[in-house]
């Protein structure tokens, strides 16, 4: 990793955000919040038509973006970040981060993803160790 201050990192991408997963996740989660499986209860509660991904994933799809870059996720030592507003089935995402400090011990960036056409649902920061020669 030869980073420098204001390097953008590679965006990584997902076209569709699969409701299926979100089912999986819940149950590997044991999240019984049905906002993540049942879409008459996103209806009721007026948050749309479409089930909600669970932060974990969303900060997945992140770290994901950052072990790319980096060279694995091995490489990531800290992920502090904040989430702003939600993800629902079908959304295309977008990961993406700035270099912003460089030393020894590696790269801090911050880091941020993005619903397609509708703006940012999480962001914060990073700390990547550089690879081993």
């Amino acid at each position: 990793m030869n980073a420098r201050v204001g390097d953008q990192l590679p965006r990584w991408r997902n076209d569709h955000v699969d409701p299926a997963r979100m089912k999986t996740m819940a149950l590997l989660l044991r999240d019984s919040n049905p906002i993540h499986f049942d879409g008459d209860t996103v209806r009721k509660l007026e948050m749309g038509d479409r089930v909600v991904n669970q932060g974990p994933i969303n900060l997945a799809f992140v770290m994901r973006m950052l072990g790319d870059w980096a060279g694995g996720l091995e490489h990531l030592r800290r992920i502090r970040v904040r989430y702003l507003g939600n993800v629902f089935a079908g959304d295309a995402v977008v990961a993406g981060g700035t270099v912003t400090a460089v030393d020894e011990h590696g790269a801090e960036c911050a880091v941020w993803l993005e619903v397609v056409g509708r703006g940012r649902v999480l962001e914060g920061t990073a700390t990547v160790a550089p690879r081993s020669p």
